[in-house]
């Protein structure tokens, strides 16, 4: 195995989902290409990537989440661009993370309407809520938990 020799130290990647009825994906592309000014943009079938200094990719991210702030999401990840580490080019089909985007922006209109609900509500209302206790399940039985599992 070959040692890893990092090609961007000092830069992290982020990526931007977008699930939004009127921006798409080439719009959130597009927006950040406007402003880059240097720093590495990919764009995604989900929306893009952003590699480049801390302090300009939260400038770029700032800039994206005004277009839409319910429904632009941000997320960090591990590697950077191209890394043979991690890239489909060395290790062939689609990255294993894929599946987990995929997943997780099923999830998105829940979070939508969960941001949008606590922007409506006033300070009192965020503080009751907050307060209230979720009632948590019964635990499962072990006599019926073992009699599940010798049944299978």
């Amino acid at each position: 195995m070959k040692p890893y020799v990092p090609q961007y130290v000092g830069t992290i990647t982020k990526y931007v989902f977008v699930d939004s009825p009127d921006i798409t994906p080439q719009d959130i592309a597009t927006a950040a290409y406007e402003i880059a000014q240097g720093i590495m943009i990919k764009e995604t079938c989900f929306g893009c990537q952003i590699t480049g200094s801390p302090e300009d990719v939260e400038r770029i991210i700032n800039h994206l989440q005004k277009l839409d702030p319910y429904r632009i999401y941000v997320k960090d990840r591990g590697f950077p661009p191209g890394d043979a580490r991690r890239c489909r080019a060395d290790l062939g089909g689609a990255r294993p993370g894929y599946l987990g985007h995929e997943y997780e922006m099923d999830l998105a209109r829940y979070i939508t309407y969960g941001l949008q609900e606590t922007d409506r509500m006033t300070n009192e209302k965020l503080k009751i809520t907050a307060d209230q206790k979720v009632p948590r399940p019964e635990m499962l039985d072990i006599e019926i938990l073992e009699s599940l599992m010798k049944e299978e």
